[in-house]
């Protein structure tokens, strides 16, 4: 029997999980599962890891999820589980190397069920009529159920207009600190190092920390906090302009160009720094965000900086300097 490749085994691993999630796999197929995984370590290893990587995902029937095969799993489940295995074959297909090495957040990205690139929006509207604005580099999945309508905000931003449910359902956004449970609102959701920052603009959202429920605190229309797994931020004024992404717009008042230039970088490939000796300097005015570099070119002509761009992705706002 020749050595799989890492990528041999996982590609293999996923075509059986295909199989078996099918809804109609056979006794005697189960048993050639169970063979494959006993023939070689390796093999054992791709399955771990693809079970393991398609349990996070949380996109699976929960026996899978567990480590046991359901014989017959409802019709509506095998056909989810069946695209979101198909879609982790797309994904290995196309590069399997990096994904085996570890790189765990960027499978999700790729495997979630609504994501955009960076420097694109994307609008949505869900089977109950909520919309969902994804902003630059963002994913979502969905999972609606028969007790629930679930959001799960694996990366990025999100703004969220809630629909009544006719089955009156609750609606939950989740993240990795905690869940958001609004209250017939429109509300923003942004996940970043290790916080999750939510603004509330219609009605209100419930806050609700994944490891201290006693610290779960409501938010009204035009507040805003961030929140970790363990506590809640202090409340803050909502300012204006904040959602003025959604249109493909960055509003500043009186930003710091450190702050602006930060926010200006989720919207290009690569590099985009502020010097220190300019950060104090303010920004304020309404730019246009499909268009990074014409930003750039504006605040060179408003204010003493000047943008130094070793490559096309290695880009550096800079003190500007008088030519003699």
């Amino acid at each position: 029997m020749g050595v799989l490749t890492p990528e041999a085994a996982s590609l293999q691993a996923v075509e059986w999980l295909v199989r078996l999630q099918a809804g109609d796999a056979t006794p005697e197929v189960e048993q050639a599962w169970r063979a494959w995984r006993g023939s070689d370590p390796e093999n054992e290893q791709a399955w771990q890891h693809v079970e393991g990587c398609m349990a996070r995902m949380r996109a699976l029937p929960a026996p899978l999820a567990h480590g046991t095969l359901a014989r017959k799993p409802a019709h509506a489940q095998a056909n989810a589980a069946r695209r979101q295995s198909l879609k982790l074959l797309a994904l290995l297909a196309m590069g399997g190397g990096a994904w085996l090495a570890g790189g765990d957040e960027q499978a999700a990205f790729w495997l979630a069920d609504y994501r955009t690139g960076t420097g694109e929006l994307r609008h949505l509207v869900l089977a109950d009529g909520t919309r969902i604005a994804l902003n630059t580099a963002s994913s979502i999945d969905v999972r609606y159920d028969a007790g629930q309508r679930l959001v799960t905000l694996l990366k990025g931003e999100i703004m969220v207009s809630t629909a009544r449910d006719a089955a009156g359902r609750p609606f939950f956004v989740r993240t990795a600190q905690g869940r958001l449970q609004p209250v017939g609102t429109r509300f923003a959701v942004r996940a970043e190092g290790g916080r999750t920052h939510l603004g509330v603009f219609a009605g209100a959202v419930d806050i609700l920390p994944e490891q201290a429920p006693a610290a779960a605190r409501r938010l009204q229309a035009g507040q805003q906090a961030s929140f970790t797994a363990a506590q809640v931020g202090g409340v803050q004024t909502l300012p204006a302009g904040a959602d003025a992404w959604t249109a493909g717009m960055l509003v500043a008042h009186d930003m710091p160009l450190a702050d602006f230039i930060g926010e200006l970088a989720r919207y290009r490939h690569g590099r985009l720094a502020c010097d220190p000796a300019i950060a104090h300097l303010h920004v304020s005015g309404i730019y246009p965000l499909a268009d990074t570099t014409q930003v750039l070119d504006m605040l060179t002509r408003t204010l003493p900086v000047d943008v130094r761009q070793s490559t096309r992705f290695w880009v550096s706002v800079v003190p500007h300097r008088k030519h003699p």
